[in-house]
């Protein structure tokens, strides 16, 4: 028992991670309230559209090596290779280097032709903003790599509150002022409301390059103060063989590619999305305006708060694939299948009821957060809200066959699942004549196929089957109880208070209460596991002290 607790300590760092990762996403999720509030939805349909381009690129020049980098130091620490772990962070970087400059210049001089395939030309004064980023993110995804490949997610987590911080500080005040600057130039151009939406956008795309520059210079900080640590470690490494750079690089490219494919393909349906869905809106007589507002509301709107519970998938993901490779490269199946095990269960107790909750609270909590915006919002919410489960189960899943060395097969799964996906959007736009509730729907069900195939690969390679009762069916009856029970506060205090604000607030309170009561008397979490999370011992104590826990 005390070794599966000391095994368990993964869960720690993923918590870490993830802990940092609600925290980041909060302070993106605040930050774009009075962001929004300036753009307006036509400025968030531009802001989208240049950060989805971003994206794409990020995936090719960086947002694979964090991850790849973490796994092939972690491999050559397992095994005691210091020295080659070092040697390989070194080569990762020229490898970041050399991609990340590549995709800025693309992008800043490609902006004009993407932006206007995309059916938003408006778009391009953001992207513009944003190409020099994708070289500072390569970088600092590498120094995350190389943390998180020593085991320690504490340098990635702090800074990517350093850069939320940052990008929240500027996005506000640049928007604002760079919104006021493109009214005046539209009004010249006979544009107004276009020019200052692309440039209130682009203000916002300049808070993410300056953002990612603290963060850059956070980790580099922390590498050079724990660099001479390295080195001495490194003076006890006994191995003889020494990788060459260019294996190095051999084996950054042979682990990247994979990667890269799966996630760029996991990722590349809402560029997709977004390309069929205007071309589809447009051919079908629906107006540019009103296209740019439902895109605006389903990227700054929907996207932005279903993100929130998912982005703990991603970083319980990243988290768990260095600390499965070690036990994979051990030969050690039994502690692979317990991890799997556990980190699953520790997802699904937090995405099910934030699927839950976002469904019952869907409406008040899109105007708590954006004032007399449209049913739209809301409506889209409770269409999606059980995406959430499917998205940070499927991302999750991707990150465990990575870890245990079947890169190929998420790549394979991504592929059949898009090929579907854009199927099944075809077919809710021209059969059903649905608009942005297919892309809504189409999402749902690209990650519900991903949660299948993916599934399915795990079991065969690992011979895995996840533990049902505590994984899935407590969390769903804790959570059915948590929303009933959600739906009559909010409905009895908006008959007292007449205030969304505090009906809302103090109903998501009382669900976290009843959730955890819930779950915590069914038995769904014990007092071993509830010690496996950062300050676990306080909430012992303080259940003991209700008499929840005995």
């Amino acid at each position: 028992m005390g070794n599966r607790k000391k095994e368990s300590n993964f869960i720690v760092q993923g918590s870490i991670l993830a802990v940092a990762s609600i925290v980041s996403r909060i302070i993106g999720l605040v930050y774009r309230i009075p962001m929004t509030a300036v753009i307006g939805d036509g400025g968030n349909d531009y802001y989208s559209t240049a950060y989805e381009i971003y994206n794409l690129f990020l995936l090719i020049s960086s947002c694979s090596l964090p991850l790849a980098v973490s796994k092939l130091v972690s491999a050559r620490m397992a095994n005691g290779e210091r020295k080659n772990a070092f040697r390989l962070f070194k080569g990762a970087l020229i490898f970041s280097v050399i991609s990340g400059a590549a995709c800025s210049l693309i992008v800043f001089f490609g902006a004009e032709f993407i932006t206007a395939k995309m059916q938003t030309p408006f778009s391009l004064f953001a992207l513009r903003v944003l190409a020099p980023t994708l070289l500072v993110v390569a970088v600092l995804g590498t120094i995350r790599g190389f943390f998180q490949g020593l085991g320690t997610m504490m340098p990635s987590a702090v800074s990517q509150i350093a850069e939320q911080i940052a990008n929240a500080a500027i996005s506000i005040g640049a928007s604002y002022i760079l919104f006021s600057y493109g009214a005046k130039v539209g009004a010249v151009l006979g544009q107004e409301e276009n020019y200052a939406q692309a440039y209130g956008a682009a203000g916002g795309t300049l808070g993410t390059c300056v953002g990612a520059v603290v963060g850059l210079f956070f980790v580099s900080f922390v590498f050079f103060a724990y660099r001479p640590t390295f080195r001495r470690m490194m003076r006890r490494d006994k191995m003889k063989k020494t990788e060459s750079y260019s294996d190095v690089l051999k084996v950054i490219i042979l682990t990247v590619v994979p990667v890269l494919l799966s996630t760029t393909i996991y990722n590349i349906s809402s560029i997709f999305d977004q390309w069929l869905f205007k071309n589809i809106a447009v051919m079908q007589g629906y107006s540019g305006n009103d296209i740019k507002i439902w895109w605006g509301i389903f990227s700054g709107k929907y996207k932005l708060l279903t993100n929130v519970p998912i982005s703990i998938a991603s970083a319980m993901a990243a988290s768990s694939v260095p600390s499965l490779t070690a036990a994979f490269v051990n030969r050690d199946r039994k502690l692979v299948r317990y991890k799997i095990n556990i980190v699953t269960r520790f997802i699904m107790v937090i995405a099910i009821p934030c699927a839950v909750g976002m469904f019952v609270l869907a409406d008040p909590i899109m105007q708590m957060l954006f004032p007399g915006t449209s049913e739209l919002a809301g409506h889209l919410i409770r269409v999606g809200a059980v995406s959430i489960v499917f998205y940070s189960l499927s991302t999750l899943s991707n990150g465990i066959l990575q870890g245990i060395n079947r890169m190929r097969v998420p790549v394979i799964n991504a592929i059949i699942a898009l090929g579907v996906h854009i199927v099944f959007l075809l077919f809710l736009m021209f059969g059903l004549h649905m608009t942005i509730e297919a892309v809504v729907l189409a999402n749902a069900f690209y990650a519900l196929l991903m949660c299948i195939l993916n599934g399915v690969a795990v079991r065969r390679y690992v011979r895995h089957r996840q533990e049902i009762k505590k994984t899935f069916l407590l969390p769903c009856v804790s959570s059915a109880a948590m929303g009933v029970v959600v739906f009559f506060v909010y409905e009895l205090l908006i008959k007292l208070v007449k205030s969304n604000f505090i009906s809302t607030v103090v109903a998501i309170l009382a669900g976290i209460a009843t959730y955890g009561i819930f779950l915590i008397v069914f038995k769904g979490l014990n007092e071993e596991e509830l010690q496996s999370v950062p300050k676990g011992d306080l909430i012992i104590r303080i259940l003991r002290k209700f008499h929840i826990l005995h």
